[in-house]
């Protein structure tokens, strides 16, 4: 865990088997509260791939999602194996409303670019990236590979990073 102390938030990064009740469901209604209801997207969300995740979420550190607090950014990185055969993905990328536009984005990508690098270290990234957001994983060094595909009616690109930290 780490602190941003001037903005009272704090980053926590851990695996399933590390996740508390709370914390959990924070996690899953942010996920819920964006994918589902405002893409207006019904898709299956619990995938069976949770349990072989390592998951990183930004919260406020005046109430933790532990305590019942406020997630704001989230993702969820996956070992190689599990979405892509040999590279680590991360997906499920997250920012809740109220902190759209304020940076909390771009922190998420780069802890998480951080956390992949240091659980899997030497080993390319893929992600399903919406097609709108193709510039912002772009300037993370993701690469476009090949065209556009719908996944659950949104476009989506498959996106691809070497390995490496952020």
């Amino acid at each position: 865990m780490s602190k941003d102390a001037e903005n009272g938030c704090q980053w926590r990064c851990v695996p399933w088997s590390a996740l508390d009740r709370e914390s959990l469901y924070a996690l899953l209604k942010l996920r819920s509260e964006v994918f589902v209801v405002e893409q207006d997207c019904v898709y299956q969300d619990l995938d069976d791939k949770d349990r072989q995740s390592l998951h990183c979420w930004l919260e406020r550190s005046d109430a933790p999602a532990s305590a019942g607090g406020e997630v704001l950014a989230y993702t969820r990185l996956l070992p190689a194996g599990i979405s892509y055969p040999d590279e680590v993905s991360i997906g499920r990328v997250v920012t809740s409303e109220s902190v759209r536009r304020d940076g909390w984005g771009k922190a998420l990508m780069r802890r998480s670019l951080d956390e992949v690098h240091a659980a899997w270290p030497g080993v390319p990234i893929r992600i399903s990236a919406q097609q709108y957001l193709e510039a912002f994983y772009a300037g993370f060094g993701f690469t476009a590979q090949g065209a556009a595909y719908l996944e659950d009616g949104i476009p989506h690109v498959a996106m691809t990073r070497p390995a490496g930290p952020a």
